[in-house]
């Protein structure tokens, strides 16, 4: 799809440089080109050169009319989605691309598309007539080439629906239709913890919590007003590096200043929480944020030794008891990288029980959904491998002892931060009275234990970095 409003603003801002985007042919064949998936197997030194290495999905694709920048594109399920955003600046010098807000509107809208196409990807006829209904999606997500509402999914595809005009002035282009029906607001905190151990004395734990709010209210009226407030418990960590959804109205100045890059101190901002906001349509996140909890929710020590053809292996674990012990499911996976199948275990766990993959690489201790009285669980044990096959995973960073346990858990209703929605602090400015739900919840994310007997790698260190 082009738009010729942007192709107008982007001469406006470039001038003389500007470089006019050409056919439809043959900006596919130039961008195929740039890809490397034609002529692939001849060096083209501006395309080939070991001093142009590309590290993002962003490209100059080289045209007849000179090199077009900055071109988005990426391949998905033998597709390429491509597209050009609008650079609202001079491309002479080019500017960052942190710098190019057009950038991330379009990955955005990109997604978007990827994520309305991809579910249909193996049912050829599906597939096809989605992408016939994607020029009419467009022109409710991307009307005059600036993204309306990147979730194409919640878009309808037959003209029906869409507004030449708002029925009420008021009401603003991210909310795509009006609700009838009863009031009803469903709001979810996920927060999702990352951690890495490594039980040594020169090598410094890290862990970090990222929380994200997701809203859906069904509301009637053209523009409602809806005020939710986030709160901590007296002692709970406060929110960090928080960012809000464009539909928000108005915001604390002080809550966006908290930064995790930054140490904490006595004036930060611990809430409550305040967004006044027009919601959207569809569910959405409200706002993200980070914090920096004391302890992270499960303590773990993992050590692996070889002792000629066998491995010795003891993990414990420790449930913090500021933590709920409660959770849907607890498991620890103990994964064994380039060796042979499983050829004979011996084991002891002190809680829940042990079971070996299908491919007979992997331990998967399942602990449950509570830790015992003592808040602690061990597994010791001894494993041999039999010969090695193709089919057995392999691993360039954990070689010889270098070997984790992943944790992965969720404990329903309850946040490592404490934050949570108070239902009778969200006021919504509207007709009848709303039906109100909260949930909160924890998930692993990324959660490792390192061998304590080896050294970690250095590539894992720098996560968080």
């Amino acid at each position: 799809r082009r738009y010729p409003t942007v192709e107008i603003r982007a001469e406006t801002f470039n001038g003389s440089t500007h470089v006019p985007v050409p056919s439809d042919s043959a900006f596919l064949k130039a961008l195929l080109f740039e890809l490397r998936l034609v002529d692939d197997h001849i060096f083209v030194e501006h395309r080939d050169t070991c001093t142009r290495i590309n590290h993002s999905s962003v490209y100059s694709v080289r045209t007849e009319g000179g090199d077009l920048w900055p071109v988005l594109a990426f391949q998905k399920s033998g597709l390429i989605y491509a597209c050009l955003p609008l650079v609202e600046e001079t491309l002479e010098p080019r500017p960052p691309l942190l710098t190019v807000s057009g950038l991330s509107q379009g990955l955005a809208l990109l997604l978007g598309i990827v994520d309305y196409i991809s579910p249909s990807r193996k049912n050829e006829a599906e597939m096809s007539a989605k992408i016939g209904q994607l020029r009419n999606l467009l022109i409710q997500a991307c009307p005059l080439g600036t993204p309306l509402n990147t979730n194409i999914r919640s878009l309808n595809s037959s003209f029906d629906d869409i507004q030449e005009m708002p029925a009420d002035e008021n009401q603003p282009a991210w909310r795509s239709n009006t609700y009838k029906g009863k009031p009803q607001v469903n709001v979810c905190i996920t927060e999702k913890v990352k951690c890495m151990q490594y039980d040594k004395r020169d090598v410094v734990d890290m862990w970090q919590v990222y929380g994200a709010v997701n809203c859906k209210c069904d509301i009637e009226g053209a523009a409602p007003n809806v005020t939710l407030s986030l709160n901590l418990p007296t002692n709970g960590p406060p929110l960090q590096d928080i960012v809000v959804h464009h539909c928000v109205t108005s915001i604390d100045p002080a809550m966006l200043m908290s930064s995790s890059a930054e140490p904490l101190d006595d004036s930060v901002y611990n809430g409550p929480y305040k967004f006044p906001f027009i919601p959207p349509s569809d569910s959405f996140n409200l706002c993200f944020y980070t914090s920096q909890v004391p302890v992270p929710p499960i303590l773990g020590c993992y050590q692996l030794i070889e002792e000629g053809s066998q491995l010795k292996i003891t993990v414990n674990l420790k449930l913090h008891e500021s933590i709920k012990n409660s959770f849907e499911y607890c498991e620890a996976r103990i994964p064994f990288f380039n060796r042979g199948p499983i050829a004979q275990l011996e084991y002891k766990v002190s809680y829940g029980q042990l079971d070996l993959s299908r491919e007979k690489s992997l331990l998967v201790w399942v602990i449950g959904q509570k830790f015992p009285k003592s808040l602690e669980v061990s597994l010791t044990g001894t494993v041999s491998f039999g010969t090695a096959g193709k089919e057995h995973p392999t691993d360039y960073v954990c070689t010889g002892n270098t070997a984790y346990v992943k944790l992965y858990f969720r404990i329903p209703d309850f946040t490592l931060t404490g934050c949570y929605v108070d239902q009778h602090s969200v006021q919504i400015f509207a007709p009848g009275k709303p039906k109100i739900t909260a949930s909160r919840e924890l998930i692993s994310s990324d959660y490792y234990i390192w061998n304590s007997k080896a050294p970690a790698p250095a590539t894992y260190k720098t996560l968080f970095d």
